[in-house]
């Protein structure tokens, strides 16, 4: 595959980058390493070898769900700087 402007272009348009043009030259040069790489890697013999799905043979690893206590309200409402005794209080963010 060959790596030129139009397709380092053409990736920095759907990044939504903007290069200039020691850039992408710098781009280019890294595009065709990595390509040339995948390409050697396809050079390599698979057959008989199971594809890796997971990195570890632990199969949901879970741990079990623990019934804890909690704080009451007021303690947790003890050191909110704004609240109205049953809700924190907080900047409105969303204009209307």
């Amino acid at each position: 595959m060959e790596v030129n402007d139009t397709l380092v272009d053409k990736i920095a348009h759907l990044a939504r980058l903007q290069f200039n043009d020691v850039e992408k030259a710098s781009i280019k040069k890294d595009l065709q390493k990595m390509i040339a790489f995948v390409e050697k890697l396809n050079e390599l013999d698979t057959t008989g070898v199971a594809p890796l799905l997971h990195m570890s043979d632990n199969i949901n690893v879970l741990r079990d769900d623990e019934v804890k206590g909690s704080i009451d309200r007021g303690t947790g409402l003890k050191n909110a700087p704004l609240h109205n005794n049953q809700f924190f209080k907080v900047p409105k963010v969303i204009k209307q």
